[in-house]
């Protein structure tokens, strides 16, 4: 069974209704594009790297203006609508980095929060700190999309193969990257990773990315890519600017995959050498 799949690529910025707006738009094109699964970037709802400003407005999850729209949107085009993350407030005063999956009805489906905190300096004199905002979830979700596996993950975590692995023993045969890559990073790393998520797992990779120069002055990489489970690049946004690809997968291509290399079947437990590394001290 084959399903068309989209991403969607934004930039969004510091003005949540305009960005509902965008939103829309796009969500709206995929769909017409004949699209069932749908998948928007990290920080579609709120491109805002000012800690004050952002926690002055964001709020509680059922009151978002964005998830709100694509609850509306899903049920109105029948598709399964991925919001790859949008700021949320939680219960507890924190706010979390959350992915949330509406099904075709517009009910909620799955939400996932981003486990990785990205913080770095990079050579450039740019400085990270998403753990001065977010507080990072603690655990990771599949969620079954017509019968078939759905891994939710969230830009940084894209560095932490162990996590892919997990998802896809736990039955995802569809890994989801939704990203906002800075364009430094995005240059060097993104393809590659993402295609190496793809090969190691046997599994489709689907990454819609946020691109080029925001309002709140952070540069993003763009480039929104759908990987087969051989590792091929078969869909790719090739710029910076907003729009949507899609592609027409066949999850049975996962299975496939892993039958050619069965390394999630091979994996044995094995312990560290004591008196090698005693040796070497």
């Amino acid at each position: 069974m084959t399903m068309r799949v989209a991403a969607v690529q934004m930039r969004s910025g510091t003005d949540p209704t305009a960005n509902v707006v965008s939103f829309t738009e796009l969500v709206t094109e995929a769909a017409d594009a004949g699209a069932r699964y749908v998948q928007t970037p990290e920080m579609t709802g709120l491109v805002q790297k000012d800690r004050k400003a952002l926690t002055g407005t964001v709020g509680a999850q059922e009151d978002d203006p964005l998830l709100s729209a694509a609850g509306d949107l899903a049920r109105t085009h029948g598709i399964w609508l991925h919001v790859g993350s949008t700021p949320i407030l939680r219960g507890d005063g924190k706010v979390a980095n959350r992915a949330v999956l509406f099904a075709p009805d517009g009910t909620l489906a799955a939400t996932y929060d981003k486990i990785h905190m990205f913080d770095v300096d990079l050579p450039n004199g740019e400085s990270w700190r998403e753990s001065a905002i977010y507080a990072p979830g603690d655990r990771f979700v599949v969620a079954d999309v017509e019968g078939v596996g759905l891994g939710l993950a969230i830009c940084y975590d894209l560095r932490f193969p162990a996590l892919f692995a997990d998802l896809a023993r736990a039955g995802a045969s569809v890994l989801t990257v939704p990203a906002a890559f800075t364009r430094q990073t995005g240059e060097a790393h993104w393809h590659v990773l993402l295609r190496a998520r793809a090969i190691e797992n046997g599994a489709f990779v689907i990454a819609a990315a946020q691109g080029g120069t925001h309002e709140d002055g952070r540069e993003t990489y763009g480039h929104s890519l759908i990987v087969d489970p051989w590792g091929a690049i078969i869909a790719e946004k090739a710029d910076d600017t907003p729009g949507v690809i899609v592609a027409d997968i066949d999850p049975s291509a996962s299975a496939a995959a892993r039958g050619r290399i069965p390394n999630l079947a091979n994996v044995r437990p094995y312990a560290q050498d004591r008196r090698q590394q005693d040796a070497a001290q």
